[in-house]
């Protein structure tokens, strides 16, 4: 493991010294390529090395949507889960004190939303340091990420955490690239673009290519993309998970410099022990999860508005939606009868490929 951190380290210091321009595209595509390749490495460690794989904590995944709390020791991450879920996490005025992941529950809407309390990450946690491989281990798994600062502390606390998690996969408030890369036998490098003067040129392509030993090719670009987005096409191991900024402790700081934290993307002020603006915290998870709550209507009974399904929006079909109460539904499936905005009438009938929108009501018809 020193060996691969040494190795890091090195191809660091030499992206560090590498003038970007367009005659170093390909060396640096090289460079970035042999880095994501050395993380991959350091992080799930072959058994011949004698480690194992990098694994989150053991916590089941329960309710309709899982949420991490990820940050610096005594920001407030345990302060944050006992107001919001009730569940008792212990807070000292020492760091760490969280020492493995407390669970709790939010029930909002009639979803459940399950809340982490992961211990504090340090610099370095994505090399190995302290419990990182298993905080954001934890992390990947999550479908919102809140990542708590301490508005006291210095901003770059925030970009210590995002290259802490980026080193692990994880992309934060992005989506995939817009990059088709598929292999093939041979021809070579085919690489195609929809973009005018893009930021990748074919001998970056080449030179990432060549460190995967893929030889032949065709990659296309449907948006202007960079080195790294090619990597993580390649890699094919990413997770895009959205995150909020919650900035807490905000009793300390006066209204001039609230009002700037309120103003920036995916910002959210708090102040955990005082309650403030927890609500709206709430309201903001709610948007970030966009999540779709689907009601069920038994024959001749009116519909159930206590317990709907609830579904992510980009997996909201009938087809989802049987297969979240039972998978056997789907074999006596005939159609569906559905009240709601997704429709033009109310009711309609649609098959199982058809999308839900929220608070839809939807009656299983079933083969006789």
């Amino acid at each position: 493991m020193a060996t691969v951190m040494q190795k890091i380290k090195d191809i660091e210091d030499e992206m560090a010294r590498t003038q970007k321009n367009k005659a170093t595209a390909g060396h640096l595509g090289l460079l970035k390529a042999k880095l994501a390749k050395l993380r991959r490495e350091l992080l799930e460690p072959t058994s011949s090395s004698g480690g194992g794989k990098g694994e989150g904590f053991d916590v089941n995944k329960v309710g309709d949507a899982r949420i991490g709390l990820v940050g610096f020791p005594s920001v407030g991450k345990s302060t944050l889960l006992t107001k919001l879920t009730g569940t008792f996490s212990e807070v000292a005025a020492y760091e760490f004190t969280t020492l493995t992941c407390v669970p709790g529950m939010i029930r909002y809407r009639g979803a459940r939303i399950q809340l982490l309390d992961l211990p504090g990450i340090i610099e370095g946690a994505k090399d190995g340091k302290g419990r990182g491989r298993q905080v954001i281990s934890t992390a990947r798994t999550c479908n919102l990420i809140l990542i708590v600062l301490d508005c006291l502390k210095p901003i770059t606390h925030k970009k210590l955490i995002e290259k802490e998690l980026e080193g692990f996969g994880i992309r934060l408030n992005k989506r995939p690239p817009a990059i088709t890369f598929r292999k093939k036998d041979k021809g070579g490098i085919n690489f195609t673009s929809q973009v005018n003067n893009p930021q990748l040129d074919l001998e970056a392509v080449k030179a990432v290519c060549s460190e995967y030993r893929c030889h032949n090719a065709d990659i296309h670009l449907r948006e202007d993309c960079d080195v790294d987005d090619l990597v993580d096409v390649i890699e094919g191991s990413r997770v895009y998970i959205p995150a909020i900024y919650v900035i807490n402790k905000i009793d300390q700081i006066s209204l001039a410099e609230l009002d700037v934290l309120d103003r920036l993307p995916h910002y959210c002020p708090v102040c955990a022990y005082h309650e403030w603006n927890l609500d709206g915290l709430v309201e903001m998870i709610w948007e970030y999860l966009d999540l779709v709550r689907v009601y069920t209507k038994p024959k001749a009974k009116l519909p159930d508005f206590n317990d709907p399904v609830v579904l992510p929006r980009n997996r909201c079909t009938i087809e989802d939606f049987c297969n979240k109460i039972h998978k056997a539904i789907l074999r006596q499936f005939k159609y569906a009868l559905v009240y709601g905005t997704s429709v033009k009438h109310r009711p309609q009938r649609v098959g199982r490929e058809h999308v839900l929108e929220d608070e839809d009501i939807v009656q299983i018809i079933k083969k006789i």
